[in-house]
């Protein structure tokens, strides 16, 4: 969950066009590299073609990868990277997010909604469907975290199972991919000055409705779903080092989201 903000070149990465599940315009790139035999994997935030990158998804990356710490939730951490890079002959500079490869040797992965679909009974539903398998308390804080920061991306397929067919095993990912979720839509400071922090907004989620809402009813035990607290004192973690790389105004907003809506998850 490092900032590192001395400039670094990064132009013999090679972009690969994804386009955005949930239908937001513009397109996101991801990238790989494997040096001494270690993989990382990058990802920018949105990009245009005419204006570069555009969005801010990056820098969610960072403070939601704070923020599930402080929690004491299983996630994928995050570096924030400032760097050159080369996409279709043009250089750009921009901050991209680094992270490792979180499989095992041996590992296969496939998507959450795959998964289901070959192995779930009929009429099972999808939360039914973890339970049994084991995985309730991971659904159960990922169902948490995505109300806190309002992701609109928790499809299928951003929800993985890890297989070993040698050893036998299976497991679940740790939590990944919260680009899309915050304030992420804001391009300016007014758009976050008049954002609705506490706004229901459809989500695209695999488990339960498209309601982040709702979604927390599904939740047996809300009282015992973090294994930490969030206190107004964390918000000088969550945040450091960003203070050159978003405004004042966002991180503000970003704050008030996750302080307010972690303060009525509280009382549930």
């Amino acid at each position: 969950m490092s900032v590192f903000n001395d400039l670094q070149d990064l132009t013999y990465l090679r972009w690969s066009h994804i386009r955005s599940s949930s239908g937001t315009a513009g397109t996101f790139l991801k990238s790989e590299s494997t040096i001494a035999g270690r993989k990382t994997y990058y990802k920018l935030s949105n990009f245009d073609s005419a204006n570069g990158v555009v969005g801010h998804e990056c820098v969610n990356e960072i403070i939601v990868d704070r923020l599930l710490t402080l929690l004491g939730v299983d996630h994928l951490s995050y570096d924030l990277i400032r760097a050159v890079i080369d996409i279709e002959g043009r250089e750009f500079e921009t901050y991209l997010c680094a992270s490792q490869d979180f499989k095992k040797r041996n590992e296969s992965k496939v998507a959450l909604d795959d998964y289901y679909r070959t192995n779930a009974e009929p009429g099972e539903s999808h939360y039914d469907f973890c339970v049994r398998q084991g995985w309730q308390k991971y659904i159960d804080e990922m169902l948490a975290v995505d109300y806190l920061i309002l992701n609109r991306d928790r499809h299928g397929a951003n929800i993985e199972v890890l297989r070993n067919a040698r050893a036998h095993t299976i497991r679940i990912a740790p939590l990944f991919d919260h680009g899309l979720s915050l304030i992420y839509s804001c391009m300016t400071d007014a758009e976050a000055q008049n954002f609705n922090e506490l706004e229901d907004k459809k989500c695209q989620n695999f488990i339960g409705t498209h309601s982040c809402y709702d979604n927390l009813k599904l939740i047996k035990d809300p009282k015992n779903v973090f294994n930490g607290k969030l206190t107004e004192q964390d918000k000088k973690f969550l945040f450091d080092g960003l203070q050159d790389i978003i405004s004042r105004t966002f991180m503000d907003k970003i704050w008030d989201m996750i302080y307010k809506r972690y303060l009525i998850y509280e009382k549930l």
